[in-house]
């Protein structure tokens, strides 16, 4: 029997919809009076169990039966005013499921990591999956934390659980454009007018719901996969967005010097009326930079093909679409 960490996010529910067509057993974890509605046409299909991964003693009930264990629950923000939490979330709750995996004899965990955890450096531009973590300004506090949260998967298996780590770089989606990278979309569509000179590591949601799937039961362990389909400038990103949408495409470069004051006064706005910032200080420290992700050890691994951005970025643009059709 498998169980899901943070089930009802929006990896958590792709892997879910992938566990259901290949017909494998699973349970569902997720925090009490959570948020389900990504499952909401597939309900009667998954068992939940409530459990919150800061509490190791509702964890190692919830691992009751369970064989196997994909740990997506994560906190990823960038915001400097969420870095306690981030570090909560991410680290000690990694920690515990770790140790619930191993208080409930759970054969296998497979945590989803980031590319992030691989860390940064200046001048830097082509990371693998043997990069060393070398404290750098181009870390966030999100890295950091993904980072350390490998350092306890690591743990796990010195002390007899047999573990796998995937490290995916952004994972593209059709989902709420209010969260995460789907803001992207959300950005193009209301035509505004901003780029940066950067570029963007990407993967499709279905890519990495599928490889975990087929890794889950595999004989692999102790080992590290970066999960990317490629990399992106963001202009050129943006472009193929806008001709989806058929609407104007961001034609404005801002340089970091300008970033860094739109920065600053993010935090301003977002701290008078609570809101997330839409750029923070870490954010801007990565512009202009630009990395690639080599993703040949999995390719090589499982016979793996990564979906084409175009087939991505068609599959998002056309559900937003459809979803913007469906209110008119």
């Amino acid at each position: 029997m498998i169980a899901i960490t943070g089930a009802n996010g929006l990896l958590g529910s792709f892997i879910i919809r992938k566990l259901i067509e290949t017909n494998q057993p699973f349970i569902a974890i997720k925090r009490k009076n959570s948020d389900t509605s990504l499952l909401n046409d597939i309900v009667d299909k998954i068992t939940w169990r409530d459990a919150a991964i800061e509490d190791l003693t509702s964890l190692t009930e919830a691992f009751e039966n369970v064989t196997h264990v994909i740990h997506t629950a994560a906190v990823v923000s960038f915001n400097p005013r969420e870095s306690k939490i981030i570090l909560k979330v991410n680290i000690e709750g990694t920690q515990n499921v770790v140790n619930a995996c191993l208080n409930a004899g759970v054969q296998r965990l497979v945590h989803i990591s980031s590319v992030a955890a691989l860390g940064r450096q200046k001048n830097q531009t082509f990371i693998c999956e043997e990069n060393k973590w070398i404290d750098s300004a181009l870390n966030s506090t999100y890295a950091y934390s993904k980072y350390q949260a490998e350092l306890e998967v690591f743990r796990g298996q010195e002390e007899g659980l047999s573990t796998l780590i995937v490290n995916p770089s952004v994972i593209l989606a059709p989902t709420d454009w209010t969260k995460s990278s789907s803001q992207l979309f959300k950005y193009v569509w209301h035509q505004k007018m901003f780029y940066i000179d950067g570029s963007l590591n990407y993967v499709d949601v279905r890519d990495v719901s599928t490889i975990v799937c087929k890794l889950i039961h595999s004989k692999i362990e102790a080992e590290r996969f970066i999960l990317n389909g490629g990399s992106i400038s963001f202009k050129d990103f943006f472009d193929r967005i806008a001709h989806q949408f058929k609407k104007r495409s961001p034609f404005i470069k801002l340089n970091k010097t300008f970033l860094t004051v739109i920065a600053f006064l993010e935090g301003l706005r977002s701290f008078i009326i609570g809101s997330r910032p839409l750029i923070t200080h870490e954010t801007a420290r990565l512009a202009n930079t630009r990395f690639t992700y080599n993703n040949t050890k999995i390719k090589k691994i499982i016979n793996f093909e990564f979906q084409s951005i175009d087939s991505t970025i068609q599959w998002c643009c056309n559900y937003y679409m459809q979803k913007i059709n469906n209110k008119k």
